[in-house]
């Protein structure tokens, strides 16, 4: 319920306070005064899109702010999230728009964006215009306004239908991609087996080709090698019989000797010499590891480098397709392993496919057929509920009915065709609104049906913009009636031009026009006693001084009272 609206420089409203608070508020004021300003500036409230054009004339921007009082659960918690606050369950809204366009909201002390005014709008408000009236002529509007009236049953049923319905949808999506690409697939399969079957054959090692080049390199030089070990070895332990020739071997063992002979005399020697000694094993071992090592490279050498140059050919062929590098190639033989495995599960897939979506049309299906038998009872008792409600609203001999007509087809909303039909007059057949409903009796079946509606599925707070449009005399009396009784349950907010409607309020407010500083700005009122009496009176005749008009509105009011 809005406690109170506060607007500030929205188009010829300066600013504002509206008192609202519960039950029946009507809304009067001249035309050209600023009404429809008000049911804007709720619009802003609920998230509905700005105009910088609405900001008056000379302002930097306009604002509007409610308070708001809720207790519903679900509210809290969307302001939680927003980090706002609702205090002993009073909500503070605001929106502003300024003349540049840019548009900002608060909700709870903390700001917010305009989509989460739209979010607590849906639990707070539902607002009804000519724009609604056109909107309840749509067969998307008619059903959701059918299933509103359901209740909870016809919820529960249709969510388990729209689960099932997107879960067959994208199993038959699934299906129909993976037929239309069975061919490519096999394609892709055969692809990806063969260039595995050619990595395979290779088997490369991480890091392979580095060590193949670098073992390349070395045997390219196997001669300079070989002389090197071999001259090497020479010089260390010589096996030629040339006595003046001494290797490196033979001089150290003579010192050896030398100092052996002298060793026992000073300790020092004795070290010098076991030292000595443990140089001319080093040299017998290295010579040794020399005259190997050339041995090698004269019976493995040429041999080697054949088999590693071919060893590095076989990898660059794998380079030039799967990578740069040993690492790529086998990273690709990994992707491609995978790719294999997901496009084999792919066609194993398709096998059962079929019957899953067979299996899952038939769950649609059935919830489906219980989703109509759901809805076939609500439209009955929807119906019936209505057309009461149209013979309250002087429409006596009118007939609403909700017709379902069940379809082969299924969409995301079932398997139903929603009208409501209208048959105005005794032994007329019922034929749509949309085409035989006229602007006054299409806005007293709209309120009929919110007041059905507000016994299923109540909303906090109604605003309704002329909701009388079209319509005048007994009816309107009926109308402003059935508003009131609508106010027991929720607040009801009515802007009018209609005295007849305006008697039935519980508060009454007066948006004001003045011009006599050169513009136009309008402020609001509320009307008590001889001041609402002389509005009656100008809502009846347009003028508020009549006799006949003040003592015809005085009639109403005790009517409405």
């Amino acid at each position: 319920m809005i406690e109170e609206l506060r607007i500030k420089d929205l188009g010829v409203i300066a600013d504002a306070t509206l008192p609202l608070g519960p039950g029946f508020t009507a809304i009067t004021g001249e035309t050209g005064a600023g009404k429809t300003m008000v049911v804007s500036a709720l619009g802003l409230l609920m998230g509905e899109r700005s105009d910088a054009g609405a900001v008056r004339l000379g302002a930097s921007q306009a604002r509007v702010s409610g308070i708001v009082h809720t207790s519903d659960a679900a509210v809290v918690d969307i302001v939680d999230e927003l980090g706002g606050e609702v205090e002993e369950g009073e909500l503070i809204m605001s929106r502003t728009v300024s003349a540049e366009g840019r548009s900002r909201a608060a909700v709870g002390g903390a700001s917010a964006p305009v989509g989460a005014l739209g979010r607590l709008s849906e639990r707070l408000f539902a607002v009804h215009g000519q724009s609604e009236q056109l909107r309840l002529k749509s067969q998307a509007a008619q059903r959701d306004t059918l299933d509103r009236f359901g209740g909870s049953k016809v919820a529960s049923k249709l969510r388990a239908y729209r689960d099932a319905h997107a879960e067959r949808a994208a199993s038959e999506e699934r299906l129909r991609t993976l037929t239309e690409t069975q061919e490519s697939r096999a394609a892709e399969v055969a692809k990806l087996r063969a260039e595995l079957e050619e990595i395979n054959a290779v088997e490369p090692v991480a890091g392979e080709e580095t060590e193949l080049a670098q073992r390349i390199e070395l045997l390219g030089n196997v001669e300079g090698l070989r002389a090197a070990a071999v001259g090497a070895g020479e010089a260390l332990a010589s096996e030629s019989d040339d006595p003046m020739q001494r290797d490196a071997g033979g001089l150290v063992d003579l010192a050896v000797q030398d100092l052996e002979r002298v060793a026992e005399l000073d300790p020092r020697i004795a070290a010098v010499a076991e030292q000595l000694r443990s140089v001319s094993f080093q040299i017998a071992d290295a010579a040794k590891e020399l005259a190997a090592y050339a041995s090698d490279l004269d019976e493995e050498g040429p041999g080697e480098l054949a088999r590693a140059s071919d060893r590095l050919a076989q990898l660059t062929a794998l380079f030039r397709f799967y990578g740069a590098t040993s690492e790529e190639v086998l990273s690709h033989a990994e992707a491609a392993s995978r790719k294999l495995l997901e496009l084999d599960d792919d066609d194993e897939a398709l096998g059962g496919l079929a019957d899953r979506v067979a299996e899952l049309t038939a769950r649609e299906r059935g919830l489906a057929a219980d989703l109509t038998a759901l809805r076939v009872d609500a439209a009955e008792r929807l119906g019936k509920a209505v057309s009461t409600e149209l013979r309250e609203l002087a429409l006596p001999d009118a007939r609403f009915v909700a017709a379902v007509t069940p379809l082969d087809t299924l969409s995301s909303s079932g398997a139903d065709e929603i009208q409501f039909l209208l048959a105005p007059h005794p032994g007329s057949t019922p034929r749509q609104i949309a085409k035989t409903a006229s602007g006054g009796e299409l806005s007293r079946v709209m309120l009929a049906l919110e007041v059905v509606l507000a016994g299923a599925d109540p909303v906090p707070t109604f605003v309704f913009d002329e909701v009388d449009a079209g319509v005048g005399g007994a009816a309107a009396i009926e109308i402003g009636r059935r508003l009131k009784q609508l106010s027991k349950t929720s607040q009801v907010i009515v802007v009018t031009h209609l005295a007849q409607v305006a008697a039935f309020a519980t508060n009454h407010l007066r948006v004001v026009k003045d011009s006599s500083g050169g513009f136009t700005q309008s402020s609001c009122q509320r009307l008590e006693g001889d001041d609402r009496l002389a509005e009656m009176a100008r809502l009846l005749s347009g003028l508020d001084t009549s006799e006949s008009a003040l003592d015809h509105a005085a009639e109403l009011l005790q009517l409405g009272a």
